[in-house]
């Protein structure tokens, strides 16, 4: 099911197709024409008239608009920050904590969502890492395991950044809350990619770099409105603390929707460029990019099979994404990165705790199973280039 079957309206939506085959969503994503010509447009307004004219502000609620139906979300709910990070670090550090609680996460997601949860430790806090056998199958039965009558939040990726599992967010979700704790979610490698229900999530934070196409430094962060008086804002300005007239107060009252989150003058050239982006995922349709993402998966197995790669992560079903990671047992991933980058092949070297070096594929819907013919082309000669030389 390719979406877009005219070569030449996929070269243009997506320029980077002219000059190399970008499989790296999962890392930092290409840009598409239409997100370009939206930051281009908002800094050209910004030229000419006013950076912050009234066209700007009505482009920037109906950012929070896109953004909540992306994740079936209030638009009330929708604070327009990145990083992912800046977002896990509010809702790590917005908590009044006591010393006993208990955060449950997993010590090896990427590190941003790691390291929010590890300082906290200086309060008290007690980390339980969970332990799963395999990269990220982060099941609601280990995550049951692990709950008591002390956890207090429940901290995890919707997809593990390294194997691609994808975990089952509504039945964690409502596992945690039956349990009366909190759950918190980096959404950054599902969102664009796979369809997102956030009913179930306290709070959410997702940069728009990776499967939104957007820019860099930009996102959603969602706080449910029932946890507004329960998450203080930790950045604090004239933007979300009343200020009539930008006149200071005597006290600090927070506005009343997830505003209270942005301290100060918002990223509007990054949030006129996540607004392209996401108006380029709803209109492909989120079902639709998910179901061509997993053909994609497909296709690219089947040459890494023949290749005799070995695949981490699932290779189908529900938990399985467009991460595709894998490793030659008898080649070294980094010649291999090296060989693709020549042949202007776009993907990500990445290591393990034991230092193997592993591939990771992350093609988004507008890749196509040519370009994969051509990766597997250059693989096979790299590979028996390589073997040729340790004989």
């Amino acid at each position: 099911m390719n979406l877009y079957p005219d070569e030449n309206q996929r070269h243009t939506l997506f320029p980077v197709c002219a000059s190399k085959i970008f499989l790296a969503h999962a890392a930092v994503t290409v840009l598409p024409r239409g997100v370009a010509d939206a930051i281009e447009r908002c800094a050209e307004t910004g030229a000419q008239s006013h950076q912050e004219d009234e066209q700007t502000w009505r482009d920037v609620k109906a950012t929070r608009v896109v953004a909540a139906k992306l994740i079936n979300a209030h638009p009330d709910e929708i604070a327009l920050l990145g990083p992912t990070a800046l977002g896990l670090s509010l809702f790590a550090n917005g908590l009044t904590w006591r010393a006993g609680d208990e955060v449950v996460c997993y010590g090896d997601d990427y590190p941003a969502n790691v390291y929010a949860w590890m300082d906290l430790q200086r309060h008290g806090v007690v980390l339980k890492y969970l332990q799963p056998d395999r990269p990220g199958e982060i099941t609601p039965a280990l995550v049951e395991a692990a709950l008591s009558d002390r956890t207090r939040l429940v901290a995890l990726a919707s997809a593990h950044f390294f194997s691609g599992y994808r975990i089952d967010v509504d039945a964690i979700g409502q596992l945690v809350h039956s349990h009366g704790a909190l759950f918190a979610v980096d959404a950054i490698q599902t969102l664009g990619a796979f369809p997102f229900d956030a009913t179930h999530v306290d709070f959410l934070a997702a940069d728009a770099h990776k499967w939104l196409l957007g820019p860099n430094g930009i996102g959603i962060v969602m706080v449910k409105r029932e946890q507004f008086e329960h998450l203080r804002p930790t950045l604090l300005g004239a933007w979300n603390v009343v200020s009539p007239g930008f006149i200071a107060q005597d006290e600090i009252r927070f506005v009343p929707t997830a505003q209270r989150y942005e301290p100060g003058s918002l990223n509007l050239l990054g949030i006129a460029g996540m607004r392209a982006g996401l108006d380029l995922i709803l209109a492909a349709g989120v079902d639709r990019i998910a179901e061509r993402l997993i053909e994609l998966k497909t296709v690219l197995l089947r040459h890494l099979d023949e290749l005799g790669f070995e695949i981490i992560g699932p290779r189908e079903g529900p938990t399985a994404h467009a991460i595709t990671t894998a490793f030659h047992p008898r080649v070294d991933a980094g010649g291999l990165h090296d060989a693709l980058q020549k042949a202007c092949i776009v993907c990500s070297l990445r290591r393990d705790r034991e230092g193997r070096s592993y591939l990771r594929f992350s093609p988004h819907f507008y890749n196509t199973e040519v370009e994969f013919d051509r990766v597997a082309l250059v693989l096979r000669e790299a590979i028996e280039k390589q073997a040729s030389e340790t004989v």
